[in-house]
């Protein structure tokens, strides 16, 4: 088998894998009790909000009395705060997919870690074959949550029940989260899934027993009608492990240390260093939406 580098790939060859294992939006939105329209034409303007082709008081005037209408008191009307801020740790990601072996391992200690239900994996790895025969290659592109400094997910959520940490992180309030699945399709990276209740106690004697925390919220026996069952799930970049002052899990078990961690305010710090070579790239960059995971090509 021939072989080329990823120097080869331009970053829309990434997004292109992206566009690939996208959910199909009509029919996410379809499985929701809410309008499946005003979804779909809240991502849209959502997207154009974030990379300026839309003022924000235009998106509000559009939606605003479609949302009243649908979603009653749980319709927060105050627009989410997506500002940057200087004020301690900027959590930042980056991805060497030239070290990338496509083991899954981060997928695998992910979903250990967060005991993430069947259906759920908050990181994936993104296969391809680039290339054509002899000159072949397999491309790998791990994908957790991008953590966008300009959301699109936390625009249409109608409860804001999505919003970002001043540390960069993007979380979801699974008790203010009423399950109307805008976010998902809303979301140009498909990082976000919905908890649909299933389970592996029938294959795993006490899996239900014991949670992984959400966003540092103790959640405790897993059963149906209780939180998170019926809303929104994603990366958080184990926001309850960096409290503990330790690492993503994904950053900590890959066997090709192809995860960097840290603080991108610290000029210093080995994510910083990163960010700034000339093999950085971030996914759909055109989008405005400035996410927190880098990649080096």
């Amino acid at each position: 088998m021939g072989l080329f580098s990823n120097w080869d790939l331009k970053p829309r060859d990434y997004d292109k894998m992206v566009d690939q294992n996208l959910p199909n939006a009509e029919k996410v939105l379809n499985e929701s009790q809410y309008d499946t329209k005003l979804g779909l034409n809240m991502a849209r303007d959502a997207r154009k909000v974030i990379n300026g082709c839309m003022k924000i008081d235009d998106f509000h005037k559009v939606h605003s009395s479609s949302l009243t209408m649908e979603f009653g008191s749980y319709y927060a009307s105050d627009t989410p705060d997506t500002k940057k801020t200087n004020k301690g740790p900027k959590w930042v990601m980056v991805i060497d997919l030239q070290k990338c072996v496509g083991c899954d391992t981060c997928t695998v200690s992910c979903k250990a870690e967060n005991r993430t239900p069947p259906g759920i994996s908050y990181n994936v790895v993104m296969e391809s074959m680039e290339g054509e025969f002899p000159n072949i290659k397999a491309v790998n592109l791990p994908r957790p949550c991008m953590q966008c400094d300009k959301p699109a997910c936390a625009q249409v959520c109608p409860s804001r029940a999505t919003y970002k940490m001043e540390n960069g992180i993007v979380v979801i309030d699974n008790d203010r989260c009423i399950g109307c699945r805008y976010c998902i399709v809303a979301c140009p990276y498909g990082a976000r899934s919905f908890d649909f209740g299933d389970s592996y106690e029938q294959e795993m004697t006490g899996y239900n027993d014991v949670t992984s925390p959400e966003y540092g919220v103790e959640r405790s026996e897993r059963k149906k009608g209780k939180t998170p069952i019926g809303t929104v799930r994603k990366c958080s970049f184990c926001f309850h492990r960096l409290q503990r002052g330790e690492e993503p899990a994904c950053v900590e078990t890959c066997i090709g240390d192809a995860r960097f961690f840290g603080d991108f305010n610290d000029p210093n710090s080995v994510v910083s260093k990163l960010a700034a070579s000339p093999r950085a790239f971030r996914l759909k960059e055109e989008l405005g939406t400035q996410p927190s995971v880098i990649y080096l090509r």
